[in-house]
């Protein structure tokens, strides 16, 4: 069977990070949406996007393909309902498709000539932005259950503080001495070559995945995701950095999900509650409004390639797009369109030419190349976003 993802009907709602790829390819927990799925079934699968990110992902079709909502994340019952799909069959949770069989070619128009499947557990899924670092507990503990499963962790050097009822697995190559790991509310997983520095404290449920590093003396509350390749360092809480980002200095992230390629300045914080305790209101790329969250706490949401100088204040609730480079004294607006240079003064458009001179400085630091493929899709969300822009 061929399985393949699809970005389904809350791909808007998850901008500004699926400007720059499928829903699948979001982290939460320990691995992105793509990579659970992929261990569940054993199988490569590929995704149908927005086409102007199918070069970069393409899919792969089939004579018979099961096709899955990506906003929703595996668990074992689901992955074995999705096994035993039939052709022209669907699996629902209320009103919406969560996976179906259908043929080479054809495109359901509605899906009244399917058998429904209706599936009744209770799933994790992921509609809003903010249910990325609402969701991370429980999204790192079935993680860290498919990742362990049937392996022994490396040995925890003697100089390493550890309590509470909850694993901790490190894989080989970690390095971590003289630091305290907290399990009492979930389990802490470290991943391949990543490295925790003396002094840091760290309480579950937390995932440093390969070659990431906590600094010196940082504290880190869960759930908290730092993702491959990415640097943490002064207050961490509840949040999830999605790859090859940099927070390493001191200041505070709380509540808030950065992409990659993203670097905060030291010395920068972010406010996750308002003064007055009241319900915190997000931008919405759809409605071109701040939305109701129902939430009291959160963040920062930081698109990839996004940058902070030193000592930048975000309040509550700050959207920030894709390639945007804030600096300067005071707070800046709590939406920052994508390709924005600036800060509480104003902001000028950020050429594609400059970000692109930027971002390939960055990426040869880690040894990867800013692509042909990268530049296109950077390239029409610059055009994309230019609306935002100009009401700027």
């Amino acid at each position: 069977m061929n399985y393949i993802l699809f970005d389904g009907p809350y791909r808007s709602n998850l901008l500004p990070f699926t400007y720059t790829k499928p829903v699948a390819d979001l982290r939460i927990g320990i691995l992105t949406i793509r990579e659970k799925w992929q261990r569940h079934l054993e199988v490569t699968i590929t995704t149908v996007t927005e086409d102007y990110l199918s070069d970069k992902y393409p899919m792969v079709e089939m004579e018979l393909n099961v096709m899955i909502n990506a906003s929703f994340l595996p668990s074992t019952s689901l992955v074995n309902l999705i096994k035993s799909l039939q052709p022209n069959e669907a699996i629902f949770e209320g009103d919406d498709v969560v996976a179906f069989c259908i043929e080479e070619g054809r495109e359901p128009d509605d899906f009244s000539g399917f058998k429904s499947v209706e599936f009744d557990e209770d799933l994790l899924k992921i509609e809003h932005t903010w249910d990325l670092f609402k969701l991370n507990g429980p999204a790192i503990e079935a993680d860290f259950n498919l990742v362990t499963k049937g392996r022994s962790s490396q040995s925890i050097s003697k100089t390493v503080n550890v309590f509470g009822e909850h694993p901790v697995f490190i894989e080989e190559g970690a390095q971590l001495e003289f630091v305290t790991l907290n399990t009492n509310n979930g389990p802490i997983y470290i991943g391949n070559n990543a490295e925790l520095m003396e002094g840091s404290i760290i309480r579950g449920p937390f995932a440093l995945c390969d070659h990431a590093t906590v600094k010196l003396g940082a504290k880190i509350y869960g759930p908290t995701t730092i993702g491959p390749h990415s640097k943490v360092g002064g207050e961490v809480n509840n949040s999830i950095l999605m790859g090859y980002s940099n927070k390493g200095h001191d200041g505070f992230l709380g509540n808030s999900v950065l992409g990659e390629w993203c670097n905060i300045g030291a010395d920068s914080n972010t406010s996750n509650l308002k003064n007055n305790y009241a319900e915190v209101r997000l931008w919405d790329y759809q409605t071109e409004g701040f939305a109701r969250t129902g939430l009291q706490f959160c963040g920062l949401m930081m698109g990839d390639h996004s940058k902070c100088g030193i000592n930048t204040m975000f309040n509550t609730g700050t959207v920030v797009g894709v390639s945007a480079n804030i600096f300067g004294s005071g707070f800046p607006r709590n939406f920052v369109p994508s390709f924005s240079w600036g800060g509480s003064k104003g902001f000028v458009t950020y050429k594609t030419n400059k970000a692109f001179e930027v971002a390939e400085k960055v990426m040869e630091r880690r040894q990867v190349i800013l692509s042909e493929q990268d530049k296109a899709i950077l390239s029409h969300v610059f055009d994309e976003s230019s609306k935002f822009r100009k009401a700027d």
